[in-house]
């Protein structure tokens, strides 16, 4: 069985009857085989899966949950309705979650921490009940918007207007492959950012996290696999820091600022792009406390594990019991000496940490 640095709670468990339209819209993809792929149906799948993909990673996170660009209200409207046609809920419950996220990132408060194991950061963390519902004070600079509140209470619209769309387009087929294909790999392409790029990549920045920056999750995303980037500095439009980690997002979004209809990209500043660098020696909080965190996991998997020997050698030699105890308690002492070591290595790896951040606040990292 594999352990986790982060035990789920009860509330954590996935609800399997709610979880039936999800997993059904999977084997409805299968159909596909019936209904036959018509060029039409592979034009709309190509098309829905980077299109929503653009209002997803330049929409609902780079402007609803971080707000590193401006929009007017027309144009918000438009990147919220984009968002919920991809079927991962409206724009109000996507970026209230995701800042807390962020406020919590690998900690047992954080909605999809991976410490709490790969499959619940990709998806388990959707199908449970405690993330059904979304607190409006998490997110108050955008429940104020009538129209906002209205697309995330009825989410449904804009994936059935599209599912629609589709079949009218290209019947079954364009339905079928078109419409549900192209949403089922948006949404796993989408979740690699919560699961796969908290574990395959390299970390350029220290953060408090284990995000990582992948080309290939990049790639897939339009630029999102820049995560370590991403989480190291929130507030920038652009995930890509440097002209060799394309960011197809931020390209529109440039694109869209040049005619007006996007206004003050932000984007890291020089003095920001060389701080906190991982070679330069800077400390790494987050592998840190991941690499201890499942040290102690695995310091108490092994106790609780430890086979237990039966009590007729103990009761036919009184010597080797004698020995056992000792040797049961000398191990008990050596736990204890190490978890308070261990205890006190945390405490100042912490206090280390926040010495950094606020360094980093000096050089205006921190936003």
């Amino acid at each position: 069985m594999k352990h986790h640095a982060i035990e789920r709670g009860d509330d954590e468990r996935i609800n399997r009857t709610a979880s039936i339209p999800f997993v059904l819209v999977h084997f409805l993809v299968l159909l596909s085989f019936v209904t036959g792929v018509s060029r039409a149906a592979l034009i709309l799948f190509l098309a829905l899966f980077w299109g929503r993909m653009f209002f997803i990673t330049a929409g609902y996170h780079r402007y609803f949950a971080h707000r590193s660009y401006k929009l007017g209200r027309g144009m918000q409207f438009l990147m919220a309705f984009g968002g919920s046609t991809a079927a991962q809920k409206g724009p109000l419950w996507w970026a209230s979650h995701h800042r807390g996220h962020h406020r919590y990132s690998d900690t047992d408060l954080d909605l999809h921490s991976p410490l709490k194991g790969f499959w619940w950061s990709h998806v388990g963390w959707i199908l449970c009940d405690k993330n059904k519902d979304w607190n409006p004070d998490d997110i108050r600079d955008f429940n104020k918007f009538p129209e906002l509140r209205f697309l995330t209470s009825h989410d449904w619209i804009g994936p059935w207007l599209v599912g629609l769309a589709s079949y009218a387009i290209a019947g079954w087929s364009g339905l079928v492959f078109g419409f549900f294909g192209s949403t089922v790999l948006l949404w796993h392409a989408t979740f690699l950012v919560n699961s796969l790029a908290h574990v395959m990549g390299r970390r350029r920045y220290a953060t408090s996290d284990t995000s990582r920056n992948s080309a290939l999750i990049a790639f897939v995303t339009l630029g999102e696999g820049w995560h370590n980037n991403h989480h190291y500095y929130q507030a920038s439009a652009r995930q890509g820091f440097f002209w060799w980690e394309f960011d197809v997002s931020y390209y529109i979004l440039k694109g869209l600022s040049l005619v007006g209809l996007v206004h003050d990209l932000k984007t890291p500043p020089a003095r920001v792009l060389a701080a906190a660098r991982v070679r330069d020696g800077s400390f790494d909080e987050g592998m840190f406390k991941a690499h201890w965190a499942r040290a102690t996991q695995a310091l108490a998997n092994a106790r609780s594990s430890r086979p237990h020997r039966g009590d007729d050698l103990s009761d036919a030699d009184p010597e080797v019991a004698g020995r056992r105890e000792q040797l049961d308690e000398l191990i008990r002492a050596n736990r204890t000496a190490l978890q308070e070591h261990a205890q006190t290595a945390l405490a100042h790896a912490e206090e280390l940490a926040r010495l950094s951040r606020r360094q980093q606040r000096q050089v205006g990292v921190a936003d």
